[in-house]
């Protein structure tokens, strides 16, 4: 009998291994091997060297469908270790894939790593991009595009064409003299210009008169908020970063660093080409690019004067931004509606104030979130945190909310919260320029936007109702911007600026989402393939 007990343990440990296997086996596979090189481009009129993905500037774009499993073998010829971030994708259970330092040690040069994540209930619009260094600043990004099962319905009729617009910040010199520039303590400058797909001008999209087609815009820059609109044409807002809207029709729209819209454009106007206009906000001087809106059978070129749009307009942007709601009885990437998960009932276990600011350090310029300026360890935490390794990080570097007055200090900052914990957060803006925060794994509910110093009155004005998931909020000067999360998503997860010269210098923690329990319907194992630097060492 004690044999019999034994073999039917066994089984049922194989079994509830494989079991996540059997769950995706119906998924298909998308294969991808990338090579990472330096190729030279002018993105500005000058030639200069970029990053590329390929040969592709910008990088090519993964267009998949929900729960697709994506491997991307990555390549890394350039003369710098090197990661890819996936902007917005959840990936449940694996913080392993996040691509980020303190999950991951870097793909030294002339080495390859291979990515595998799912693409687990999602549906949207998302980019993808180098974590390292200030690599994002010159290329190696690219559009993550996941469209619905043919199973689940989306709310609005299906389009006639897709477009994908990158639109960018840029800089006429290179990431290494930016680097040089913000280790001596030398703040950037505004940029050189803005380009969409990684040109400045003459990009043309091509429709049909009466059809309607769906536009992606992304921004994949490091510094400035961007706004976009398309001449003679309004727009309907569709989805935000993974959720359906509702659909409300904008003249133009606010996109800051590292958010993604997708609107519907119907193409009601004359038989013409019509101008795509980005530009700034919040400039001085603003940048402006553009595209054209071609109508097939056009003979006629796009006219000035170019549509207006806001440029510092603080007030006119936060309005627009509590415009943007949640459509509650669409589905999500699942049957179930996406408001059947009513987080204004959910009481808040833990408030996290978050404030940044600029600070010297050693004489040097950082950039501190509650006093802190994280730096990476060479152990990446994620390891420390699964192999124990002791003195790389702990839970008491960095506070819940900051402390007035205290000092700012170099450190490795990790707050602790329990599996399934449902977190407020608060991001507070002490300073003068917009800032745009990013969560990786997981979307939270952007509740509330207001000006000056967030108190526990503010709760009032939020929204509990109808607010927007999405990964990426902005915070106005001198203002906060509040959201609701549901951490249930486990592993160590980058909280980060994206404004990315504020990043480099140390806007960034990492929130530890932890149980004691060991389950692969938590969390699954260390991958095979995993990279060991720093005090990790491959288990023998």
């Amino acid at each position: 009998m004690r044999e019999v007990n034994i073999l039917l343990h066994c089984l049922i440990c194989f079994f509830a291994f494989l079991a996540p296997v059997f769950v995706n086996s119906e998924d298909p596979y998308m294969f991808y091997t990338w090579t990472v090189t330096y190729g030279t481009r002018s993105p500005l009129g000058v030639p200069q060297q970029v990053i590329l993905i390929n040969g592709q500037f910008p990088g090519p774009p993964i267009e998949a469908i929900t729960n697709n499993n994506v491997v991307v073998n990555v390549i890394n010829k350039l003369d710098e270790p090197f990661l890819i971030t996936w902007n917005g994708v959840k990936q449940r259970r694996t913080s392993w894939q996040d691509g980020v330092l303190g999950t991951n040690c870097p793909i030294l040069p002339n080495s390859n790593w291979t990515y595998q994540f799912q693409l687990k209930d999602q549906i949207g619009t998302y980019t993808y991009f180098p974590s390292t260094a200030m690599h994002r600043a010159v290329g190696g990004f690219g559009a993550l595009n996941i469209n619905q099962r043919s199973v689940i319905s989306i709310p609005y009729l299906q389009p006639d064409g897709d477009f994908t617009l990158l639109v960018s910040d840029w800089y006429k010199i290179g990431h290494k003299e930016m680097q040089r520039k913000l280790d001596a303590g030398i703040a950037l400058p505004l940029p050189d210009g803005l380009i969409i797909n990684g040109v400045s001008k003459g990009l043309k999209f091509h429709g049909q008169q009466g059809k309607t087609y769906k536009f992606r815009v992304s921004n994949v820059g490091i510094a400035a908020s961007i706004n976009f609109r398309i001449q003679g044409h309004t727009m309907t807002l569709i989805e935000v970063e993974g959720s359906h809207t509702l659909h409300e029709v904008y003249e133009s729209l606010d996109v800051h660093v590292g958010q993604s819209v997708t609107v519907l454009v119907t193409l009601r106007a004359m038989v013409k080409d019509y101008f795509i206009v980005a530009s700034t906000r919040f400039t001085k001087p603003v940048l402006t690019t553009t595209g054209i809106l071609r109508y097939i059978g056009s003979k006629t070129r796009a006219s000035r004067p170019l549509p207006i749009g806001p440029t510092y307009h603080v007030h006119w942007s936060m309005k627009q931004a509590r415009t943007i709601r949640m459509n509650l009885t669409a589905n999500a990437a699942r049957p179930n509606p996406q408001g059947s998960f009513h987080y204004g009932t959910i009481p808040i276990v833990r408030t996290l104030v978050l404030a940044n600011a600029a600070a010297k350090i050693n004489g040097k310029l950082r950039y501190t979130v509650n006093g802190v300026s994280h730096v990476d360890p060479t152990t990446p935490l994620k390891l420390a945190d699964w192999f124990n390794i002791p003195g790389v990080f702990d839970l008491k570097t960095i506070k819940d909310s900051p402390v007035p007055g205290g000092p700012s200090v170099l450190g490795a900052s990790v707050i602790g919260v329990a599996l399934h914990d449902f977190v407020e957060i608060v991001f507070q803006n002490t300073e003068r320029s917009v800032q745009s925060w990013h969560m990786d794994g997981t979307s939270a509910y952007a509740v509330g936007y207001g000006n000056g110093t967030w108190t526990a009155a503010m709760r009032k004005r939020y929204n509990l109702v109808d607010a927007v998931v999405r990964h990426t909020f902005q915070v106005y000067p001198l203002s906060w911007t509040a959201i609701l999360v549901s951490l249930d998503n486990k592993g160590m997860w980058n909280l980060r600026s994206q404004i990315w010269s504020r990043r480099y210098l140390g806007q960034e923690l990492y929130v530890r989402v932890w149980n004691d329990e060991k389950s692969l319907y938590t969390e699954t194992d260390v991958p095979p393939n995993a990279l060991y630097c720093g005090k990790a060492k491959r288990p023998a």
